[in-house]
């Protein structure tokens, strides 16, 4: 299900940029794109749709996003590149980094023993 829903999720994206790419221009930024008559945009009613398929689009991305971030949270840890034999399951409550400090320190000062 996490395959499936990062697949959704990708071309969901791609989908949103082809749109947001298809738009027309009204900032005016840098005097470039948007200008010009004719074309695909000539029409107020195609602008329209393209506007309520970028929201659209922008909920899915949206929604999608939660799911993946939720369905991470609660995917088990398995082995990595970096350490292959960790353990599949995670322990919320293991050692703390301090009881981990006072688990390598000496237990009292050493005194040396002859023979």
């Amino acid at each position: 299900m996490h395959t499936t829903l990062i697949v959704i999720h990708l071309l969901i994206v791609l989908a949103l940029i082809g749109v947001v790419m298809l738009q027309r221009s009204e900032g005016g930024a840098l005097g470039i794109g948007g200008g010009g008559g004719g074309g695909f945009m000539s029409n107020r009613g195609t602008a329209n749709v393209l506007t309520r398929a970028t929201a659209l689009l922008a909920t899915g991305f949206f929604i999608t996003s939660l799911l993946l971030s939720i369905l991470a949270g609660w995917r088990p840890a398995g082995p990595t590149l970096i350490n292959p034999n960790a353990p599949t399951t995670i322990n919320p409550a293991g050692p703390t980094i301090l009881d981990q400090l006072q688990k390598n320190q000496p237990k009292g000062p050493q005194v040396p023993q002859s023979k």
